[in-house]
């Protein structure tokens, strides 16, 4: 038992775990000795891997609040004492539950995953080696989502910035007495790591793809894509050799007869669908209606931005930025249900209409003028007359006008000269406010399976990321033509063809472009602030909300997050949990 036990051991020493000396003889279900490992690997080996994709579960939470909150998709109705409140902020801390969770839980997986892997004995059994190649896929995305949330963008000297401990094997009986765990290795060492973990699944995952609820050889190569298209650099200064790894992986997924994109019409369904009859889906994190027994809805991923059969916080809300990408080519009027989305991914987006006392709605001109204190920006919505030419607020009464300038009469913009200034804004019905802010529910995470519940399995790879990611990898290799033809055919399912980029259009601004498109398709999958920073982009947030304004560049040390600080003080005597930098003077660029 001493292996198993080594592995519990050194799980909980780099978690911040504690264990007693009664806790040792009290395993769960799915851990065994290990010669009874070795001697029924066959029928223990889907136990312990139910027990690998279970921890995923967890894990998948403080993920996406970590990924999602940090971005400009979404914004918050107002301050929170909860701990997901200071990715919104930026105001780092060590000392913060939910970055404690993504941690540990982390780790617990890599563990649960290293612990499989070292048990297991040599076989020409395919079915087998496949298993075990979904454990290295877990360990070696694990890696990559920590090194990310923990790391500099790799641009930035991956070679001297830290990443992650690397830690895949258990200590021999002598050192249990005297348990040493490594400091951080560095960007680069822990993304070699999950890039070997990767294609070691690559090559032992050999059954035929057949659920998105587990890991397959088009995962390992889905994310090995990704992983290299973060190595690839900038727009700026490419390095052109991971920008090519990144094209011949997601070539490989693109290629496979597993996956095709859907139709506009069963895009807009995509919520509402269980990922295993999604042909775009590659490896989601698979959830149960019945992991959420009573009102545990309140607490799911989609919890926060809607509140649908009566579960749900419903107190974030798209963004005036994500809302004015989706409007762009032409306005989004969810008043005329379905016939009014221009912009597929304008549907997972809900206004929440309110009406008058005798079920009426009202119109208004709703625009956004900068706040009172000048620290940001608020909605005003001023309901307007019957032939749309004035607006009223309390005795005030103002003069609108259509806006015409790129927009047709149909889209309703008009313009409004109010307390001094000019702003632009549409005739829409009156929306519900909370806290001042117009309540634009996201429902990207809500209602699968068709439930009307906040059931959904969080995304890890799907086929449209697959065109996105080879997009912007042209385009650090100066292949524009092939770079537009991919943003079009996302661009045209979403849209329609009159809203492809033609080449001057394109070759004019093409990084840009790519990742726009990436930013409406892959919104509320808890990509974007790391897809900002790993291209030494800086955040903009200047749109309704309690967030600070002020803008946040790749170089900031803000943009890492702290190492949990209980993980540091539970690191074994004598070895080293090295934090990350407190202040910009503490970065390392180059």
């Amino acid at each position: 038992m001493k292996k198993i036990t080594s592995t519990i051991l050194l799980s909980l020493a780099i978690t911040g775990g504690a264990l007693t000396s009664c806790d040792i003889d009290r395993f769960p279900n799915s851990y065994m000795e290990s010669d009874q490992v070795s001697d029924n690997q066959e029928v223990l080996f889907d136990n312990m891997l139910n027990g690998m994709y279970a921890q995923l579960k967890t894990w998948s939470d403080p993920m996406h609040r970590l990924g999602e909150y940090a971005g400009d998709n979404m914004m918050i109705r107002g301050s929170s004492t909860d701990a997901f409140y200071e990715f919104i902020t930026y105001s780092r801390t060590p000392d913060n539950y939910r970055l404690q969770n993504f941690w540990d839980y982390g780790y617990k997986a890599i563990a649960q995953a290293s612990n499989i892997i070292n048990m297991a004995k040599e076989t020409d059994d395919a079915e087998f080696n496949s298993k075990l190649g979904e454990c290295y896929y877990v360990r070696g995305m694990m890696y990559f989502y920590l090194c990310r949330a923990f790391g500099r963008p790799y641009y930035q000297a991956p070679d001297k910035n830290l990443g992650v401990p690397i830690v895949n094997g258990t200590p021999s009986e002598d050192e249990i007495g005297n348990l040493s765990l490594p400091d951080r290795s560095t960007v680069k060492e822990t993304y070699q790591q999950a890039i070997n973990d990767l294609r070691t699944a690559e090559k032992l995952i050999t059954t035929s793809f057949s659920s998105p609820d587990y890991a397959s050889k088009e995962a390992a190569q889905a994310m090995l894509s990704r992983v290299y298209l973060y190595m690839s650099g900038t727009y700026e200064n490419p390095n052109r050799e991971y920008a090519d790894s990144a094209i011949y992986y997601a070539d490989r997924v693109i290629e496979s007869p597993n996956f095709h994109l859907v139709s506009r019409e069963d895009y807009m369904k995509s919520a509402r669908t269980m990922p295993e009859n999604y042909s775009e889906a590659i490896f989601v994190i698979k959830r149960l209606a019945a992991d959420f027994p009573g009102s545990d809805y309140y607490y799911g991923i989609g919890g926060m931005y809607s509140n649908i059969g009566g579960m749900g916080w419903g107190e974030m809300y798209a963004s005036a930025k994500y809302l004015e990408l989706l409007d762009e080519t032409k306005r989004n009027d969810w008043r005329k249900g379905d016939e009014g989305i221009v912009d597929a991914r304008a549907k997972f987006i809900e206004p929440q209409y309110i009406t008058d006392d005798n079920g009426d709605y009202t119109e208004v001109l709703r625009f956004i003028t900068p706040n009172a204190t000048g620290t940001g920006y608020t909605y005003v919505q001023l309901p307007v007359n019957a032939d749309r030419t004035k607006c009223s607020e309390g005795n005030e009464t103002y003069t609108i006008t259509p806006f015409l300038d790129g927009r047709a009469p149909e889209e309703e913009y008009y313009t409004i000269n109010y307390n001094g200034a000019t702003y632009t804004g549409v005739i829409d019905y009156q929306i519900a406010l909370n806290n001042g802010y117009p309540m634009f529910y996201i429902t990207k995470c809500s209602r699968e399976d068709g439930l009307e519940s906040q059931l959904h399995s969080p995304i890890i790879s799907r086929l449209d990321e697959m065109y996105l990611n080879r997009a912007e990898a042209y385009v650090k290799k100066g292949l524009l033509e092939e770079a537009r033809a991919d943003v079009n055919m996302i661009r045209e399912r979403a849209i329609n063809a009159e809203a492809r980029y033609d080449q001057a259009t394109f070759a004019a601004d093409a990084a840009n472009l790519v990742d726009k498109e990436r930013q409406l398709e892959m919104a509320y999958q808890a990509e974007r602030s790391y897809d900002v920073f790993r291209n030494g982009g800086t955040l903009t947030r200047r749109y309704p909300g309690p967030h600070p304004i002020d803008d946040v560049p790749a170089t900031d040390y803000r943009v890492t997050y702290y190492i949990p600080q209980t993980a540091i003080n539970s690191y074994p005597s004598g070895s080293t949990l090295t934090q990350n930098p407190t202040s910009d003077s503490g970065v390392i660029l180059n």
